[in-house]
């Protein structure tokens, strides 16, 4: 391991560190309407807003009406975004003239830019003109993942027995307090690395071999740093952050990284705050965490001890790296590709496809799993949803009733927590069978053999994650996985919520038993242990079969020197 991937990994971790604490805390503050630095400033904007749309901030909502507000509001803007791609061609700020969107692609696009998972079957720089990637998407790059952290703060709530609050309060304080401040200071920083920050026409460039290049352009600053802090993930351009234009140094990939991960993480220790339970969030802080070094460490050493068959060819060293981008190195890649993948991004500094099988093991973990910090707010809703499973596994263990944070944990709250896991895996497999299952899925790919079924199960894991990467390979321009994958974006953002929602409700109403020497304790190095060893075994027992057939199969048979 070279110095300098050390020191990449050194200062992500310790920028992870230092941060989490004080913006965690600060979040608290935000949603706890206590004073902050920001209110001066930002109250008259969001009095403004709360004016225009009639929104009463001292109002609270019930699990059932801050959900069903929480879900109408995004297929608004997900209905919204579809027809201004349709209307593209009529639209001002496109001076490339790009013609309408299709339907299906509108569908796919508008369905996964309206639920915070950002896939793209498209290439951006080709397909959309200027006023469909700021005034459209990035619109939706902002506010939902503003939606991801309204799910959490209401749960948090809940579990703290205070009332959920308002969702439109908590929308409005989610942008202009938290992700507005950070988006400029990220532009700004984007900017001083050279990426553009421009409505102007793409370039015609004359190259020194005397042939002519277009160079798109457009406000990619700004894109940049909400597709990353709001772990949306998707691309301006087709190569995502692989592009120079997007991400063109060392030092602009780490910023992305950081970006990443600030929010996701800080959530974490805002669940500490608004209950009183630190040393709680810092357990669930301590699995995350090693869970993310884990996945670090399946990325990171494949790429440097490099493919077996090259190898044994006696060409291993510099002249190549798998699934590198040699601009950023092995450790600058890794790190990125871990946090894009632990924190739900989806973007990409390097081709998932060109990785050797067992990095691509760590890509699928994580999105299994899709609680190594994960998405900004949603993350954390998924740990606490495992938490409350391992809660009951215990009370299982010893016999007698759980209980979490105060309140019992009861066949209601169970029914509703393992409803909301086992939605995860059965959009996966039950959509990964029928795209194997049917011409119209077998149509997309491109790739023989344990590769080819890992790039449909990646696609269909992707939407279900509400990642947005894909392993490349599959052809998810044709109208099967443009209204697949739209449908299972939705279902997966959006069911296993109010689930999570009417358990919280649950625990709300239930009266808080005072804690005794037989109180099972949810903090520690044993409450920890027992928690990541739940989510382990319990999404092993899930996944590992169609890992077997796709990851694993083809690593296998790269050790045998077989290629396909």
């Amino acid at each position: 391991m070279s110095l300098q991937t050390v020191a990449v990994w050194v200062v992500v971790v310790g920028v992870f560190l230092v941060t989490l604490k004080p913006l965690g805390t600060y979040i608290a503050s935000v949603f706890s309407f206590e004073p902050t630095f920001l209110d001066k400033p930002l109250r008259p904007l969001e009095h403004g807003v709360f004016r225009m749309f009639g929104i009463d901030p001292s109002a609270s909502m019930t699990a059932r009406q801050y959900g069903v507000a929480l879900i109408l509001t995004n297929f608004a803007w997900i209905v919204l975004s579809y027809v201004l791609l349709r209307l593209q061609g009529q639209l001002p700020f496109n001076p490339q003239h790009m013609p309408a969107v299709n339907p299906q692609l509108a569908f796919n696009t508008a369905t996964s830019f309206g639920t915070n998972t950002n896939w793209q079957a498209y290439s951006g720089e080709n397909t959309m003109s200027l006023f469909s990637q700021f005034g459209n998407l990035e619109f939706l790059q902002f506010v939902t993942p503003a939606v991801g952290g309204t799910m959490a703060i209401a749960f948090i709530r809940a579990l703290s027995g205070k009332k959920m609050g308002n969702f439109f309060v908590d929308l409005v304080l989610m942008c202009t307090r938290v992700l507005l401040p950070l988006s400029v200071v990220f532009a700004i920083l984007m900017v001083w690395q050279g990426v553009p920050e421009t409505l102007g026409a793409y370039l015609h460039i004359h190259t020194i071999t005397g042939s002519t290049q277009v160079v798109p352009r457009g406000p990619m600053a700004s894109w940049e740093a909400i597709e990353h802090l709001g772990t949306n993930g998707g691309g301006f351009t087709n190569a995502n952050s692989a592009n120079p234009l997007e991400n063109p140094t060392a030092l602009s990939n780490l910023f992305q990284v950081i970006m990443m991960g600030l929010l996701p993480v800080a959530f974490f220790y805002t669940l500490g705050v608004m209950t009183g339970k630190r040393k709680m969030a810092w357990t669930l802080i301590s699995v995350a965490g090693l869970m993310y070094l884990a996945i670090g460490a399946m990325v990171y050493f494949p790429m440097e001890l490099g493919d077996p068959v090259i190898n044994a060819l006696g060409l291993h060293g510099h002249i190549y790296r798998v699934g590198t981008e040699l601009v950023f190195g092995t450790g600058g890649t890794a790190a990125f590709e871990t946090s894009t993948m632990s924190f739900t991004t989806g973007s990409v500094a390097s081709a998932h496809d060109s990785a050797l099988p067992i990095t691509q093991l760590a890509y699928f973990s994580a999105m299994f799993l899709n609680l190594v910090f994960g998405g900004k707010g949603v993350g954390l809703l998924n740990m606490l949803m495992l938490v409350v499973i391992t809660v009951f596994i215990m009370g299982l263990m010893v016999g007698r009733t759980p209980e979490f944070l105060g309140k019992k944990i009861e066949a209601r709250e169970v029914s509703l927590a393992s409803i909301a896991f086992l939605l995860h895996p059965f959009l996966i497999l039950v959509g990964t069978a029928l795209s194997v299952a049917l011409p119209a899925g077998l149509k997309g790919v491109f790739n023989p053999g344990p590769q080819g079924f890992a790039e449909i199960l990646y696609g269909i894991t992707s939407g279900a994650a509400n990642n947005g990467s894909a392993l490349g390979g599959l052809g998810a321009a044709l109208p099967y996985y443009e209204v697949t994958i739209g449908i299972i974006t939705v279902i997966g953002r959006f069911a296993s919520v109010m689930a999570m929602f009417l358990l919280a409700e649950s625990l709300l109403k239930k009266r808080s038993v005072p804690a005794s020497s037989g109180t099972m304790r949810t903090e520690g190095i044993l409450f920890g242990g027992i928690l990541a060893g739940s989510v382990v075994v319990l999404n092993a027992l899930t996944f590992f079969p169609v890992m077997a057939l796709g990851p694993l199969a083809e690593h296998y048979l790269l050790l045998a020197h077989h290629l396909f």
